[in-house]
């Protein structure tokens, strides 16, 4: 039906007759001549209907915003001060010679190139959000992207294995969304919060690279970066150690950065252990493009008068932390107090602060309702753990460790984007060496950091049992930006020491075989080590593409309450429906 996509068209072109199909983006009535913006996935061309082509004329007469079109005509240079240079397009238009209505258009709720939509308009029409250049251009880029890691994979020797989505319930991490089986009554499958045991199990069977660009689900709490459904890019391997593991991933990230968006990532990344990046950023996820860091202070004020400091430096978990902001002694009261109401919302009971007029003046340099109840040594650590310099400010943070850590990560994050202290770059790292249990304090038990299959770093496993907060693994995140882009760890291949880690669970020789004995089972038949990452393929795009929030890479998303708003989705099913399900309602209306 076409010659040429609108976007195509170029000098080289002029004198050609041309035939294009696409959608009215805007239609201009100039006294006699008419203008129509001809749109389709790769631009817009420029189409002149003139009165001497009476029939092409009274058909563009007819056309409004949306309508779809196929018009035949010749390319032409546009007259001298009409080139528009902001286009591709822009030097050419078409003398239309027929003008055909494919498809007429009620009104559209918004003209496709206005800024600032509402999400919700835009999440109720999303086949016309779709439509807009942004959303082509995202997801043009999505394709780019995971034809890349397709391409790369491929070319390493993996191959591409589907797993079930329909699965067994195995509740270790986030909640799963269930879906009941109308065959065997009260019986429930559920869809998977990742491939993790599957992988594992065709490391077994003797696939040694294995990957998929997968659908994942997990029935959580979202934001800006999660979905009830998401993509992930799935990777397991054999024979691979930890170090091979990550060169290999890294080198995929950067061949995707380079294939996809023109950009070259910093050979090799930097890599920091877990407790280094709570040390220094408090976070397990730092921004390194933001060149602030904590400095630990909790030895230095266990002896102070103020008890805010003292208290936590002197109990076990307990940590005090200082924050320097080069510049920020300009900070106005309100904002000071501004940034203490943020700290307050993240756990803090507040934010102390000490502004460093002038530091060789010791104490009476220093500006701070606090600075009376700290003794000189305290306060001589505190400038020099800090380098602080005259016109700084220095944040504070005390309490325990959990806490302290997440209100002043964050604070950091926030004053080096408000004080425009952050570094237009790409800045990924991997951070390493993650525990292998966390306690949960409601339970009163240990539960795995990331998932129970997780191996221990070698000389760790005496520590599962008798001491599990001295228990790292062979975990490891790969991080971008301030985003956490990808995770994974060397599994644990000798089922003696998956029982182990079962057992710190306090999982029970019952529960193990109910949950996992399909795994337990494949592990005694010679597993060999194996390992891999699974890679937020939602997130790596967003990253790329420079979108808000990974909503603007996917095409038909949830909302932040998990609704979909163009096709109403959940919605109420049947009586019937329930019935066949051997399902009913609670309180039925």
């Amino acid at each position: 039906m076409r010659s040429h996509y609108c976007g195509e068209l170029r000098a080289a072109l002029i004198d050609r007759t041309v035939t294009l199909c696409g959608w009215a983006h805007r239609r201009r009535d100039h006294g006699g001549v008419i203008f129509i913006d001809l749109r389709d996935r790769e631009g817009l061309a420029q189409v002149v209907c003139d009165p001497d082509r009476q029939e092409a004329f009274r058909v563009a007469e007819r056309v409004r915003n949306e309508f779809v079109l196929r018009i035949s005509g010749k390319v032409r240079r546009r007259p001298a001060g009409t080139v528009n240079a902001e286009l591709p397009t822009g030097e050419v238009e078409v003398l239309a010679h027929e003008v055909e209505i494919l498809n007429p258009s009620a009104p559209p709720p918004f003209q496709l190139d206005e800024d600032n939509l509402s999400e919700s308009v835009r999440l109720e029409n999303r086949v016309l959000d779709l439509r807009r250049a942004p959303m082509q251009r995202n997801l043009r880029l999505r394709h780019r992207a995971a034809m890349a890691v397709r391409r790369f994979l491929d070319e390493h020797g993996f191959v591409d294995i589907e797993t079930p989505v329909l699965y067994k319930s195995t509740p270790e991490g986030a909640r799963e969304f269930l879906v009941p089986s109308r065959l065997h009554d009260g019986h429930f499958y559920a869809l998977p919060q990742s491939p993790q045991l599957f992988k594992q199990m065709l490391m077994v069977a003797g696939f040694d690279r294995y990957y998929q660009i997968v659908k994942c689900f997990r029935d959580e709490d979202l934001r800006a970066d999660r979905q009830p459904e998401f993509t992930q890019i799935d990777i397991e391997t054999s024979f691979l150690s930890e170090e091979d593991i990550r060169g290999l991933m890294e080198s995929l990230v950067r061949y995707l950065f380079r294939e996809v968006i023109g950009v070259e990532l910093p050979a090799p990344f930097p890599v920091l252990t877990y407790d280094e990046a709570m040390r220094d950023y408090g976070t397990d996820k730092p921004d390194l493009r933001i060149p602030l860091k904590l400095a630990e202070i909790t030895d230095a004020v266990k002896d102070v008068e103020f008890k805010v400091f003292s208290a936590p430096a002197n109990e076990p978990g307990g940590r005090v932390c200082a924050l320097r902001v080069p510049g920020g002694g300009a900070l106005t009261r309100g904002e000071l107090d501004g940034y203490g109401e943020y700290a307050k919302t993240l756990g803090a009971k507040g934010l102390a602060w000490i502004k460093v007029n002038q530091r060789a003046k010791g104490a009476e340099g220093l500006q701070s309702p606090i600075v009376k109840n700290l003794h000189a040594r305290s306060l001589a650590t505190i400038l020099e753990r800090t380098a602080s310099e005259d016109g700084d400010v220095i944040f504070f943070g005390a309490g325990d460790a959990v806490t302290v850590d997440a209100y002043m990560g964050a604070l950091r994050d926030k004053v080096g984007h408000d004080r425009d202290l952050t570094e237009k770059a790409w800045r990924p790292l991997w951070v390493v060496d993650f525990p292998m249990f966390e306690f949960d304090p409601d339970s009163r038990q240990w539960k795995a950091r990331h998932h129970p299959f997780t191996s221990p770093k070698d000389g760790h496993e005496q520590y599962i049992e008798s001491a599990p907060q001295k228990a790292y693994a062979k975990a490891y995140d790969m991080v971008l930006n301030g985003w956490e882009i990808g995770g994974g760890s060397v599994r644990i291949h000798r089922q003696e020491i998956q029982q182990t880690v079962f057992r710190a669970l306090k999982m029970t020789g019952a529960e193990q075989r109910a949950k996992f004995g399909f795994l337990l089972d494949a592990l005694q038949f010679g597993a060999p080590p194996h390992g891999g990452i699974a890679f937020g393929f939602d997130r790596l795009v967003t990253l790329m593409a420079g979108a808000a929030a990974i909503r603007d890479v996917i095409a038909f998303p949830k909302t932040q309450r998990g609704q979909d708003l163009l096709t109403g989705a959940p919605t109420p099913v049947t009586e019937n429906q329930l019935r066949e399900l051997h399902l009913r309602l609670r309180n039925p209306q």
